[in-house]
């Protein structure tokens, strides 16, 4: 919602406002990197891996909109976004405490709820917080800020277990399997939750909205009908562009949640050949997936970057085509490669794929949605994340053994493909052009 005229904020500001997400994207870097493995230490089964990971999309789906739809309508001394960010920040900490303790797998997966919830309770507000904040012409910098963080949190997540092999070796393992690096990684991921975000609400408050827009929120009370009444207008109102991108959402965000989930199997099998999750060989594997995970977020950190006058040239729409493209070539390569370097270069395309999904489909529904409803279509436009994700789970265990072998380089294969065809549905989206700069008086 707009409230006071807004000012231009200075690049400074920008990242001060974005360096919560560093922490935010920390934890999912985390999640990303070492869940997998941690379910495989504890016993889990390939074929049924991905109902494990059920906790992201289906917090998600429940948490994000109705976040939303309560961020739009409250108004409080802290403002209207920072009680949720703030809120979800405390769970997030504690549950990444916790999450290397696990003693079974129906603890770990446990705590993957509570974490996946902390986590959703903290996206949709932060995503809404940069949109009110920034006059349009700023946005891409904002979002694409926002990827930037994402890269280099992820980048510093997975190479975490790494850099700690310089002080505890990595065979040191806990009564469970676990091994300790992973447990200090987890540790440090608390830390940065909580710290990360209370530094950006400190320093680029949010803007006091104005008696009129107090008034107006008085007139529509946060109460839970009220809530549900104004997520089923805004999907009954939905912009049309919005629905556009619902298609390259599909592809390619059950292309990447199949990836994260199997890219360490991939490895194992491509380059150690094992697929037992119990030998020092997978325990390798993890640790070069990890790498190749820092590896791609740190290109995704300078590419998110890069991208920025890119998008301001040619839109963010054609450029998340060519992102997407380079991300789908990439997963196609992986299952042939024979060496860990082949490996590495690989993910050049998978980090600029990943900087444009968390950046580029930002800017485009920015241009799409009223700025009053930016809460709610944040959170609704979660649902086209964890639809997708929601789907690969459900529908992965069903064809993973008779359709793709059991062979987890073939799910990789079929992500290839969903990402091109992500980056063609793209085309389609009628947003994302280059937007013309507005002189306004700068503050910050």
């Amino acid at each position: 919602m707009q409230s006071i005229a807004k000012p231009r904020l200075s690049l400074l500001r920008i990242i001060e406002m974005n360096i919560g997400f560093f922490g935010l994207q920390f934890s999912f870097g985390l999640q990303q990197a070492n869940m997998g493995p941690i379910y495989g230490f504890l016993g889990a089964e390939e074929a049924t891996m991905p109902l494990l990971w059920l906790a992201g999309p289906m917090t998600g789906l429940l948490v994000q909109p109705i976040i939303g739809a309560m961020s739009d309508r409250t108004s409080s001394r802290y403002g209207r976004r920072t009680p949720y960010f703030l809120i979800g920040a405390i769970i997030c900490s504690l549950s990444l405490f916790l999450m290397p303790y696990s003693s079974t797998l129906w603890m770990a997966a446990g705590l993957l709820w509570i974490l996946d919830a902390g986590n959703n309770i903290t996206m949709e507000p932060y995503r809404a917080y940069v949109a009110d904040r920034l006059v349009p012409d700023q946005r891409s910098i904002g979002f694409l800020t926002q990827s930037a963080f994402t890269g280099l949190a992820q980048t510093l997540s997975y190479l975490a277990p790494t850099l700690l092999t310089s002080f505890v070796a990595r065979d040191v393992l806990d009564a469970n399997g676990i091994p300790v690096v992973v447990k200090i990684a987890f540790i440090i991921g608390a830390i940065l939750s909580i710290s990360t975000i209370a530094w950006s609400v400190w320093r680029v408050p949010e803007l006091p909205m104005s008696d009129e827009e107090k008034a107006t929120l008085a007139d529509r009370p946060l109460t839970p009908a009220a809530t549900l009444a104004d997520i089923v207008s805004a999907i009954r109102e939905m912009p049309k562009a919005m629905r556009q991108l619902s298609l390259a959402m599909l592809c390619q965000w059950y292309a990447m949640f199949a990836y994260w989930q199997y890219i360490t199997f991939a490895v194992g099998r491509s380059l150690y050949d094992t697929s037992d999750p119990s030998s020092a060989a997978f325990r390798d594997a993890t640790l070069t997936t990890q790498q190749a995970g820092a590896l791609y977020n740190f290109i995704a950190f300078l590419g998110a970057l890069l991208l920025i006058p890119v998008v301001r040239k040619l839109g963010a729409r054609l450029t998340h085509a060519f992102c997407l493209t380079a991300s789908g070539i990439a997963m196609l390569l992986i299952p042939g490669v024979e060496t860990t370097a082949a490996l590495f270069m690989l993910m050049l395309g998978i980090g600029i794929g990943w900087a444009g999904m968390m950046g580029n489909t930002y800017v485009m529904l920015a241009d799409a949605i009223p700025p009053e409803r930016n809460g709610i279509y944040m959170g609704i436009f979660n649902m086209f994340i964890v639809i997708p994700m929601l789907i690969q789970t459900l529908t992965m265990p069903l064809f993973y053994e008779p359709l793709l072998g059991g062979d987890p380089r073939n799910v990789l294969l079929l992500g290839g493909g969903l990402m091109i065809l992500g980056a063609i549905a793209t085309m389609f989206v009628d947003a994302g052009r280059p937007v013309p700069k507005v002189m306004q008086p700068q503050a910050g």
